[in-house]
């Protein structure tokens, strides 16, 4: 019996859920985080880790597994040839998250997806044809996601320290929280994307800076999925920690869509056409 295996894998966390050939999910399982962008190594065992919980007990040797990858960085083929080497999968097909996601989301019908997480990544499915936008990094683009959005607030709340913004109460927590200015340098100089967007959750709270923020954000969003909706009525789909957020906020705009699964949905999808099986 072949087994399949889906993974996720972002800054933040990795899932796994492996299915049959029927698509009967038979285990899931998490692991650390799994961006290919900034470690490689790290990713391979975040990997291997949710994939042996998602086996647990079911006896499947890993070296049989017919596995798709929806991983941050997984354009970069630098990087997937070197992860290629570090997991033991029978079959493997390694793709940035967002091209998972966007088959989970959208099944196999036409949209564009918006995946706003700790990084970011847009993807327009239309006639069969994939185009993926950003998925960049947070040093390079990942425009509205949650490390950009935390790197900006600590930015910001530096210049109110400097006297060149106005002082709102969540850049003066900042401020305390890490022992000033120098204090918030250290931590930009040591920090990974995932603890940038661990700082999101608190910028929806109201405070002016982080809402001025948001507002650059959503505007961002907005001219990228105009651009990939190219004059159709094509629906867009938000997934990820911050996707209801946007949702919310662009609903106004944008003909917003619920997601039909997820990107883990997605994952075991494709891998199940790696075998010509249809979609569960």
């Amino acid at each position: 019996m072949t087994v399949f295996l889906g993974i996720d894998g972002g800054g933040t966390g990795c899932r796994a859920a492996l299915c049959d050939a029927r698509g009967r999910l038979l285990g899931q399982g998490q692991g650390g985080a799994a961006n290919i962008n900034t470690d490689i190594e790290g990713a391979a065992a975040s990997i291997r880790a949710a994939t042996a919980q998602a086996i647990g007990d079911c006896g499947v040797d890993p070296r049989a597994l017919v596995a798709v990858l929806g991983l941050a960085g997984g354009a970069m083929q630098g990087a997937v040839r070197q992860l290629r080497g570090l997991l033991p999968f029978a079959r493997i097909r390694i793709v940035n998250d967002g091209i998972t996601a966007a088959r989970g989301a959208l099944g196999n019908r036409d949209g564009v997806l918006a995946a706003m997480g700790t990084g970011s990544v847009f993807v327009r499915q239309r006639a069969g044809e994939v185009l993926q936008v950003g998925g960049r990094g947070f040093l390079m683009g990942d425009q509205g996601s949650g490390a950009v959005l935390g790197r900006s607030l600590l930015a910001q709340a530096m210049r109110a320290g400097d006297g060149l913004a106005p002082m709102t109460p969540l850049l003066q927590a900042m401020l305390d929280r890490h022992g000033g200015i120098e204090g918030i340098i250290e931590f930009g100089n040591r920090a990974r994307p995932g603890d940038f967007a661990r700082l999101a959750p608190e910028m929806l709270q109201g405070d002016p800076a982080a809402e001025a923020i948001l507002q650059e954000a959503a505007r961002d969003i907005l001219q990228i999925l105009t651009v990939l909706r190219d004059g159709q009525p094509l629906p867009v789909v938000f997934t990820g920690g911050l996707g209801p957020h946007y949702a919310a906020r662009l609903a106004d705009a944008l003909p917003v869509q619920a997601p039909r699964g997820t990107a883990l949905d997605g994952a075991l999808a494709m891998a199940r056409d790696l075998e010509g099986l249809p979609d569960a």
